[in-house]
């Protein structure tokens, strides 16, 4: 497991720690009702292509035809990066998971999604209540000197004293 922020940690950590590998287990054996039983009725699912699906039906509906489809066989691989508690019943990981195709051995590099996900405590154990997934496609922020930003800075420029684009805020 990855390195882990903790405000209460002990046992909890292990039982969300349960949840996450029974997040990627349950993709991993094609089994869309367990994966399922993973989120809480009400929660969101924002895919990486951000796309968002609302409620556990929907989430079970959506991964039935992944699993029977165009993702069958694959197998969802990753680790909790963090986890950071809100409340004793709530608590937010980071973590990567990605999609390994069985034809393939090791990730590829383009594959690579990082998780944002809400957990919280209810009668039934640790659930996800929301999740965001995005690929991890760093991009450098060009510095105000660099020929991105003064391209940018001159359009601004022009823009403006053309009167176009979206109005100016302030003097």
């Amino acid at each position: 497991m990855g390195t882990h922020e903790h405000k209460s940690g002990g046992r909890v950590d292990g039982h969300i720690e349960d949840l996450f590998q029974r997040f990627m287990q349950t993709w991993t054996d094609g089994d869309a009702v367990a994966f399922g039983a993973c989120f809480t009725a009400d929660s969101d699912y924002v895919s990486y292509d951000g796309t968002r699906a609302v409620g556990l039906a929907e989430h079970r509906a959506n991964h039935d035809k992944l699993f029977r489809g165009v993702l069958t066989g694959s197998a969802l691989v990753g680790e909790i990066e963090a986890i950071r508690h809100i409340t004793p019943d709530v608590a937010i990981v980071y973590g990567t998971a990605s999609v390994l195709m069985p034809w393939r051995s090791k990730l590829p590099k383009r594959r690579r999604s990082r998780q944002t996900i809400v957990v919280v405590n209810t009668d039934d154990g640790w659930r996800i209540t929301a999740i965001h997934n995005g690929r991890v496609r760093p991009v450098t922020v060009p510095a105000p000197d660099s020929m991105p930003s003064r391209m940018s800075q001159a359009m601004t420029r022009s823009a403006r004293r053309l009167g176009l684009g979206r109005a100016t805020v302030g003097p």
